[in-house]
């Protein structure tokens, strides 16, 4: 689609970590966390660091499935993120959390048997150079494990929302959701920057999953309250999140009943030596 990245794509604050751990967690996240968990311990690593962690959904698959030895970092940009991810966390004496730039790690080189990434590498200013920098932290032979996730239109939640929200603001429609989370699905684009940070060994492959939900607004509220979609709505207009919120219930429902509601999400895993 050729969208870029927005200055402010990257900033989760405010409500934002809340109502993302507790509506869009459970509705997306969770079934790609427990496939890369189950990635990341086939490998049986002595040592993660997990980049842009978020609310920690993939933390808390991970950290159960890790032997007793393991070494565990986990990062985020956001120290509200990390800090909503921690507090939900059970204690754990091999999980370190700190806040860090995945484009600039504060690691030594050669530190880590895995580095794993959930949906985040779409976020990134320069992709390549925060490949490279996976790259140089990883031991030989480890493992660079990343997901991200299709086109809009491949995820129906999503695509609605963000029509929900054009239809409210028609001449200056939000798309962050279009933009960013959706904006690098081009599997020849994501493996030339992989290969241009210096891996060589790559597999891609699909998933394609079910994301279900009780009532139509719960996608609703999880995409236009639990993602930086509420800032693009608020900065137009302030008074604006319930009316966007409630058409974009009115579409899902049109689409998929008003409850329970079940709808396409596809992602894309990639796994790079």
């Amino acid at each position: 689609m050729g969208w870029q990245v927005a200055e402010n794509d990257s900033v989760f604050n405010g409500s934002i970590p809340e109502i993302y751990d507790e509506y869009l967690v459970p509705l997306i996240f969770e079934e790609y966390a427990d496939d890369l968990a189950d990635r990341i311990v086939s490998a049986e690593p002595a040592s993660v660091l997990e980049l842009a962690a978020g609310s920690g959904v993939v933390t808390r698959a991970l950290d159960p499935r890790l032997s007793s030895s393991s070494r565990y970092m986990v990062t985020d940009l956001n120290q509200t993120m990390l800090d909503r991810a921690s507090s939900v966390q059970p204690p754990d004496d091999r999980i370190e959390w700190r806040q860090a730039d995945a484009l600039d790690l504060p690691f030594d080189d050669d530190s880590f048997d895995v580095v794993v990434c959930q949906f985040s590498a779409m976020f990134f200013p320069d992709k390549v150079a925060g490949y490279a920098e996976a790259r140089r932290v990883l031991k030989p032979g480890g493992m660079f494990v990343f997901n991200v996730w299709d086109d809009i239109e491949s995820n129906e939640f999503s695509d609605l929302v963000t029509q929900g929200a054009a239809e409210v603001f028609p001449n200056d429609p939000p798309l962050f959701l279009a933009r960013t989370p959706h904006g690098y699905h081009d599997l020849e684009q994501i493996r030339a920057d992989i290969v241009a940070a210096g891996f060589s060994d790559i597999s891609i492959e699909t998933l394609e999953k079910v994301s279900s939900d009780p009532t139509a607004r719960h996608p609703a509220i999880a995409y236009a309250q639990g993602t930086l979609l509420l800032n693009e709505i608020e900065e137009r207009d302030a008074g604006a999140l319930e009316l966007v919120t409630d058409r974009a219930t009115e579409l899902i429902a049109a689409r998929f009943g008003d409850g329970p509601v079940s709808a396409k999400i596809r992602g894309h895993v990639i796994v790079a030596r």
